[in-house]
């Protein structure tokens, strides 16, 4: 099982304590409420997109051996009109640096992040098209 806790900060923003014990920090932005200080909890979903994809994609490079030296997900998301606002298209660019670097292992490893073990993805997937790119950075 998987637990959390949130705080209200009196206003319209909360910290959020996992069951690991971190601390988590939302609000939103001055025009819906808030004071601005931190991620929304949708970008904290994107957030979570790209980090349950990038501890897949690290390990499965890990395994294949390939020489990452860097990379990190820039990620973009698109909201429905009408409430609750849920995404319907996320736009992911993984941008890897390294020495000797290919795209097919790389787009492997996006691949089965994505279509398989990011339960993430699972779930935004639901709503969201999930379209993803990869680009290499010497």
């Amino acid at each position: 099982m998987v637990e959390a806790k949130l705080r209200w900060n009196g206003k319209m923003g909360f910290v959020g304590v996992s069951g690991s014990n971190h601390a988590v920090v939302m609000d939103v932005r001055p025009e819906s409420g808030g004071d601005g200080t931190a991620p929304s909890p949708m970008e904290l979903v994107l957030m979570a997109l790209g980090g349950c994809s990038g501890v897949d994609v690290a390990e499965i490079l890990r395994k294949k051996r390939l020489n990452v030296r860097d990379f990190q997900i820039i990620l973009e998301g698109e909201r429905a009109e009408d409430y609750p606002k849920v995404f319907t298209k996320v736009q992911m660019t993984f941008v890897f640096e390294g020495e000797g670097l290919t795209m097919k292992p790389l787009e492997d490893a996006v691949r089965l992040s994505l279509d398989k073990y990011c339960s993430v993805a699972g779930m935004v997937g639901k709503t969201a098209d999930i379209q993803w790119k990869v680009e290499i950075r010497e």
